[in-house]
């Protein structure tokens, strides 16, 4: 994937909002919240296995997401997340601290003509 184009430790500061966000569209598993994101972001960003299963322990004991086995009709059994309603009040903060955020660094960082 094209992570050459993206700084890693941009994205990894966002990481656990960027997984609010999957969550927040559906209960989901592992391997599928990767490829969700993925897809998100056009095939630029691949999260990696560690650091996601990093940000959803992290997720869950601040009680943001909640697990549990789904059932085994389709292959193996697969633990699922799913966003409780403090981790759908902290993705809406980290949303509106983002586009703040954004602001701030482009005003910061992108050169103003001085005409």
């Amino acid at each position: 994937m094209g992570e050459s184009n993206i700084s890693s430790d941009i994205i990894r500061g966002h990481l656990d909002a960027i997984i609010l966000r999957v969550l927040c569209e559906g209960d989901n598993y592992g391997y599928e919240i990767m490829k969700a994101i993925a897809k998100n972001s056009g095939g630029q960003y691949e999260l990696k296995e560690p650091s996601l299963y990093t940000s959803l322990k992290r997720l869950e004991k601040q009680k943001q997401i909640v697990s549990y086995w789904g059932d085994e009709t389709q292959g193996g059994r697969r633990k699922y997340y799913k966003v409780t309603r403090l981790g759908k009040e902290a993705y809406e903060a980290a949303l509106e601290s983002w586009k703040i955020a954004k602001v701030i660094i482009d005003q910061l960082i992108e050169r103003q003509d001085q005409s």
